[in-house]
């Protein structure tokens, strides 16, 4: 339970999917790829780091219990995949100015 409260906590899975490759990304390149502001991935960061899923070493990088987090999470990856493409092929009602009806 307390990893499925860190995973849901806002932009914590964004910052692990950013920090999947292998170079290490400063504190600047990896709020402009997450988006999150800088106080949120600062708490994030240090979450991640206190948990020993993101080690900074000449920039953050994912710890080697991070690496191993990833392919438990690419069968979510994969569903959401999936989950997206058929959203995209359900289209909300608009309602007809004329009837007012669906």
């Amino acid at each position: 339970m307390a990893a499925l409260d860190l995973f849901g906590r806002r932009g914590t899975l964004r910052v692990l999917w950013e920090l999947r490759g292998e170079t290490p990304l400063t504190f600047r390149a990896l709020q402009a790829a997450s988006e999150l502001p800088p106080a949120t991935l600062n708490t994030r960061l240090r979450e991640l780091r206190q948990a020993g899923l993101v080690e900074a070493d000449g920039g953050y990088r994912l710890a080697r219990l991070g690496e191993e987090l990833l392919p438990a999470l690419q069968p979510l990856n994969d569903w959401a995949v999936i989950w997206a493409r058929s959203r995209e092929r359900v289209k909300p009602r608009s309602k007809s100015k004329s009837t007012g009806e669906p």
